[in-house]
């Protein structure tokens, strides 16, 4: 349940006194997690950049910024601005802040379908709010399994075959400082399974760790001239996958560390119609030069920005009495940093507390790997967020 401005100012209203100690104790909370788990992520990235090569390039495991959900993917993957639902886990944790129902995410995709490579990308996720701490946490877990592969001896001849995946593991917390503002920290361990061991070359396992942190502002009252945003609009920032690089033997490469912008505001709003626009801003912070060597956290934060690595998407959602939904979004990348430009559509259905959802890419040119890639993604929503608030409750009698 994402509660509408009115549902939201009633019960600021009613747990004024309680709320700003909440918000004392799960502010002091995420400055806590937040730096701790930094300490450790990073504490000796500085010593690995310089200590281990690696070919120039890009960062490790880049499948922990493909957007999971096929709801986002039909509006050209964005929802660093919208995250009001449970897939904010991974666009902004912070969206969870405003979100009391106990909700499960279902996502699965096979990856790439044109190779039959037997690639797929799946995920299991809830969240819940919860009184004690004032906010809601949430998991997510995310396999991406990468296929077969031979193994052979130094002639060439085969001596057998393997299978090799990447996960990560992630928990998150968010919680409101006030009716529109929130704030979300994610923690999250990565696996970058290669190999069957650690041998000689650049396979093997390697491990990570890294944070998210993030915010969310939900106006409830905004005009700007003639134009009256109350209740319309809604502004993320999401800096993600701060952490340790990945490494593999000798080799290392650094995480895909991205800051994140974006925004979502609703052109209609009646009692059959809503109608949204969002768009996302994403920027890859990595700073390699041709040796190989990389800056690591926290100096990458600031010569991230350097480098051409940047995306922009935006994409519109419709909904009729909010049982059917139609998406299209577009999504571009420069031709200097990969040059993924393609159009999306997408298709969801509401019945009850079940939300299912379908996405398609439809690439702006040929021989496009992502060409005919489709996700699937299912939200059971179980609308008990009062309940979990204690709105409605009858007092017992002592």
């Amino acid at each position: 349940m994402n509660f509408s401005a009115k549902t939201r100012a009633m019960h600021g209203a009613t747990t004024a006194n309680s709320q700003q100690a909440r918000i004392h104790q799960a502010f002091r909370l995420i400055l806590t997690c937040a730096i701790a788990c930094g300490t450790w992520f990073t504490g000796t990235d500085a010593l690995q950049a310089q200590a281990v090569g690696g070919a120039a390039g890009g960062a490790a495991v880049p499948f922990i910024t493909i957007g999971p959900d096929s709801r986002a993917s039909g509006m050209g993957d964005v929802g660093t601005g919208l995250a009001d639902d449970i897939n904010a886990i991974h666009w902004n944790p912070a969206g969870l802040a405003f979100q009391y129902d106990r909700q499960i995410g279902i996502s699965f995709s096979s990856w790439l379908p044109q190779f039959n490579a037997g690639l797929s990308y799946n995920r299991l996720s809830y969240s819940q709010y919860l009184s004690a701490l004032g906010g809601t946490v949430a998991a997510d877990v995310l396999v991406f399994n990468l296929g077969e592969f031979i193994r052979t001896d130094p002639n060439g001849r085969e001596t057998g075959r393997f299978r090799s995946f990447e996960y990560t593991v992630n928990l998150v917390y968010a919680t409101q400082l006030g009716d529109d503002f929130g704030i979300g920290v994610g923690a999250k361990y990565i696996e970058s399974n290669l190999g069957e061991s650690a041998g000689s070359g650049g396979g093997g396992i390697g491990r990570s760790g890294a944070v998210d942190l993030s915010v969310l502002w939900k106006p409830l009252k905004l005009r700007i001239a003639d134009l009256d945003l109350s209740d319309r609009i809604s502004l993320g920032v999401n800096l993600r996958n701060i952490g340790n690089s990945m490494t593999y033997n000798q080799f290392a490469d650094p995480l895909p560390t991205q800051f994140r912008a974006g925004l979502a505001t609703t052109f209609v709003r009646d009692e059959y119609n809503d109608l949204k626009f969002v768009a996302d801003f994403g920027k890859l912070l990595i700073n390699r030069r041709t040796s190989g060597d990389f800056d690591a956290v926290p100096v990458v934060l600031a010569t991230g920005w350097a480098s051409p690595n940047y995306e922009l998407a935006g994409g519109l959602e419709y909904w009729y009495d909010r049982t059917v939904a139609l998406r299209a979004g577009y999504y571009f990348e420069p031709a200097r940093v990969g040059n993924r430009q393609y159009l999306t559509i997408g298709l969801g259905v509401r019945f009850s507390i079940v939300e299912f959802n379908g996405s398609y890419i439809i690439p702006t040119e040929s021989n496009n790997p992502l060409a005919n890639t489709l996700r699937v993604s299912v939200i059971l929503n179980f609308k008990d967020g009062k309940e979990l608030l204690g709105i409605g409750k009858t007092p017992a009698v002592k």
